[in-house]
């Protein structure tokens, strides 16, 4: 089992940064992909990057590529995001989680993750 805590949302105006956080306890976080997800009232939840096990690897969709930064350290079980140039419509629940598939490799597909964070709020003003 793992469980995930997210922090370091919040509020910030348009065109501002975040940086949130995703601390994991019990198994050894190495050994897991991670996926930053988010949801906005009444949509989808939807990927905005992941990272391999080993860091080595990340993925980004292209609405986020180049704002959004994902980071691991796992001598400290923990994943980042960095998130800056914020717009309002990236206001949402976001969520990271993990696939404890052995392999280690970056899915998109949010089903393939097993352990889900409660997810922390951010919201961008216009």
């Amino acid at each position: 089992q793992v469980q995930l805590v997210e922090s370091g949302g919040g509020l910030v105006q348009t065109g501002g940064s975040l940086r949130l956080s995703c601390a994991a306890s019990g198994r050894t976080f190495g050994n897991y992909a991670v996926g930053w997800f988010r949801q906005a009232p009444g949509k989808e939840r939807e990927i905005v990057a992941g990272i391999s096990k080993s860091g080595g690897t990340t993925y980004y969709p292209d609405s986020v590529k180049g704002r959004f930064t994902i980071s691991r350290d796992n001598a400290k079980n923990t994943v980042y995001l960095q998130m800056s140039s914020l717009k309002p419509e990236n206001t949402a629940v976001y969520y990271c989680a993990a696939d404890s598939n052995p392999l280690g490799l970056i899915t998109r597909t949010r089903e393939r993750y097993d352990y889900w964070g409660q997810g922390t709020q951010v919201t961008v003003s216009s």
